[in-house]
């Protein structure tokens, strides 16, 4: 690699992935994401434990056979060996969560960028180790909280930054869905499997899963820290080991009071994530499944719409777009901003160049770091006795 190349500027970045064999979700939403844009191309991978599965992904993806390899661990030594112009310059972690970290730290140790499922880890000391490690690798850690890719999230979070909002005295974030309220685990339902699986999924069912994803985007909104809260962790179907339903009250680091609710045995609902955020001069409220549509309110006046595409929103959501007003974009798109932004941040990096803020804009270890430590403070809540808990910091 020559730095500050027109090649390094143009080329596609070469991808590897971890997981995503067949039959999997959300290893192939990775790959749709990824080849949104153009620039990014899949040339390597581990998808599966079982190495013919990996092989048969590896055929489907028209991928050389010699790069599909049977575990990560072959595939961290292969791609390290090959030339800096032929291996790849990032992979992709797909896996159940228990995997999460043993194999980003691997590829970090080994010198590649990493982009990352979330939760990031099983736990807080995983977490912390995993910081360490980007921070000594110098590489570029992406995590997938995709709900913040999302054009009316960016500007959600704009018109907060710009005071528009006042201050802020109250946040409401719920995700229901249903899709749990049978024990679907024990027919073979592969996702259902290992997220109420607490040796792959960890601590948290719903909280994982979800309640994460809701702490997330009330976060990256308003910019707010909890520093308290107390939580109702429910198993409501019989025999399963983990949470599939969320209850929890907030208190943030300016006085705000916040409401999560997040439920896998919500009946009717599907990913019916949305948040309210009042503040003493305005507020705003987001719904997931209308995600083109940000509505602001004041007190006494008409609300206001503001709608995915105009020229009137601010830069990240501008950036976050792809076609004119008036087309739907949604979950693959928002899914492809972060991918966008991670990967223009690595080829700025390639450069020797600093990336723009606007670049700069996705989940990385400290959102991960921090999802662990909501985990572990929500589950020390549910279990105690006390009526609140300092958040794990």
């Amino acid at each position: 690699m020559i730095e500050g190349s027109n090649t390094e500027a143009t080329r596609k970045l070469r991808m590897g992935m971890v997981g995503g064999g067949p039959g999997a979700f959300i290893g192939e939403v990775h790959r749709k994401a990824a080849r949104m844009d153009g620039m990014i191309e899949l040339v390597a991978g581990a998808f599966d434990a079982d190495p013919a599965k990996s092989q048969e992904m590896g055929k489907i993806q028209n991928l050389n056979p010699n790069r599909v390899y049977d575990t990560y661990e072959d595939m961290v030594k292969a791609e390290a060996a090959l030339p800096e112009d032929e291996r790849i310059d990032f992979v992709a972690v797909t896996t159940p969560n228990n995997l999460h970290y043993p194999i980003a730290k691997a590829f970090l140790d080994a010198g590649f960028n990493v982009v990352c499922e979330k939760p990031m880890t099983m736990n807080v000391e995983e977490a912390k180790a995993l910081k360490e490690a980007v921070e000594k690798s110098g590489k570029v850690f992406a995590l997938l909280h995709n709900y913040t890719g999302y054009p009316m999230v960016k500007q959600a979070r704009h018109m907060v930054k710009e005071g528009m909002l006042g201050k802020i005295q109250k946040i409401v974030v719920e995700y229901p869905q249903d899709w749990l309220l049978e024990r679907i685990e024990l027919t073979g339902q592969m996702q259902a499997s290992w997220r109420t699986d607490p040796k792959q999924a960890g601590a948290g069912g719903c909280l994982g899963d979800i309640g994460t994803h809701a702490e997330n985007l009330a976060g990256y909104i308003t910019g707010l820290e909890i520093e308290e809260l107390c939580a109702d962790l429910t198993s409501f179907v019989e025999g399963r080991p983990l949470d599939d339903d969320v209850n929890i009250l907030l208190h943030y680091n300016n006085g705000a009071r916040g409401v999560l609710h997040s439920s896998q045995i919500s009946t009717g609902q599907e990913n019916n994530l949305n948040i309210r955020v009042w503040g003493t001069k305005g507020a705003i409220q987001w719904f997931q499944e209308n995600p083109n549509y940000l509505y602001y309110f004041q007190q006494g006046k008409p609300v206001q719409i503001y709608r995915r595409g105009n020229d009137y929103l601010c830069q990240a959501a501008q950036r976050a777009n792809r076609i004119p007003p008036g087309h739907p974009e949604a979950f693959l798109e928002a899914f492809s901003n972060i991918y966008k932004n991670a990967t223009d941040t690595m080829r700025a990096h390639m450069l020797g160049s600093e990336p723009t803020e606007l670049e700069l804009d996705f989940p990385n270890v400290d959102d991960g770091l921090e999802g662990m430590q909501f985990i572990e403070t929500v589950v020390a809540s549910s279990k105690s006795d006390k009526k609140w808990e300092k958040f794990h910091r």
